[in-house]
């Protein structure tokens, strides 16, 4: 029995695991819902934006994930309020779609994204999404069965935006920018090539600690016999993504990701249309599509059942399913 079958029998709905097996463990997706109170709108390319739709999306996945009633957890993949919300509505936009998260049975993990340090600075931002944080940073790892280890990444470590404008991240972003982007808008990719395209200020890097503790985490996961699924608001792989979405070094990371084999899979947001690649090392990278950009009755999200060998992405509309396959 293919996945498509599987889709089709109804597994989307819980019932059937692969070839009959149940899966390790299985974990709700959402991304980019970029809720505002405010009237819809379009994309800087023209794409139509729901502003006050997509937290009835998020409310529908909640509801969906409740239902299914195997889910350990959820990722929210950022970017939760936009930053067209009106900034005296920003702290109360922010809490009231952590709420609307809160009402899933389980743990929920949050990763920032850019929309995110637009409406509110780390400080204040971290602990409304109850992020474990030291010194600011937003990047951590968990282990909700001894099989599989998930990291999630901090895309916006180094930054111009959601830092004070004196720390130094904030100083090495801005630095950053004006040796990579010669236009006087640093969020316009105007006379860039190819994959220089994502040396935009709405993009971030990954600094030198944060490269260093993803290193040692994955040290530890291959001594431990791990597979690991690393998240991040930015996407990794310019396969899965336009270019103009990537992390500033997601080359870098990927060095780093590279030197084991531990990591299987990729998933990212920040993209909103969404993207799947298989990289050189047989690595997966599926960007998910944004909830912000579902037409009203319509949605994006999903969850994944995870298998020894592979992970299956179950999406709801707008969501594209996918199978994962990965050698064990």
């Amino acid at each position: 029995m293919d996945f498509l079958d599987l889709l089709a029998m109804g597994s989307a709905n819980g019932l059937l695991g692969y070839g009959g097996k149940q899966p390790l463990l299985s974990f709700g997706v959402i991304s980019d819902v970029q809720y505002a109170d405010i009237p819809d709108g379009r994309s800087f390319y023209g794409v139509p934006r729901y502003y006050r739709h997509s937290i009835l999306v998020l409310q529908r996945a909640v509801q969906k994930w409740n239902n299914l009633q195997k889910l350990k957890f959820t990722v929210n993949f950022g970017d939760i309020v936009d930053g067209f919300c009106p900034k005296d509505q920003s702290l109360s936009s922010v809490e009231k779609v952590v709420r609307e998260f809160e009402i899933f049975n389980g743990p929920v993990y949050h990763m920032i994204g850019n929309h995110c340090l637009y409406n509110l600075p780390r400080d204040k931002l971290l602990p409304i999404l109850k992020i474990p944080t030291l010194d600011g940073r937003a990047y951590y790892d968990f282990s909700p069965v001894p099989e599989f280890r998930f990291v999630v990444l901090d895309g916006y470590d180094i930054s111009a935006i959601g830092w004070p404008q004196e720390h130094p991240n904030s100083i090495l972003a801005l630095k950053f920018l004006r040796e990579k982007n010669p236009n006087s808008e640093k969020n316009s990719p105007e006379n860039l090539i190819g994959l220089e395209r994502r040396f935009l200020m709405f993009n971030g890097a990954v600094g030198k600690e944060q490269l260093e503790w993803l290193d040692s985490v994955l040290q530890d996961a291959t001594k431990t016999k791990q597979k690991v699924v690393v998240c991040c608001h930015l996407p990794l792989d310019p396969g899965a993504s336009s270019k103009e979405a990537l992390l500033w070094n997601y080359d870098e990371v990927m060095d780093v990701v590279h030197r084991y084999n531990c990591v299987k899979v990729c998933l990212a947001g920040h993209d909103h249309k969404g993207g799947h690649s298989i990289d050189s090392h047989g690595v997966h990278h599926r960007v998910l599509e944004a909830a912000l950009e579902c037409p009203p009755g319509t949605d994006a999200f999903g969850h994944v059942d995870v298998f020894h060998d592979r992970l299956l992405l179950f999406g709801t509309d707008q969501m594209e399913s996918t199978e994962m396959i990965f050698t064990p």
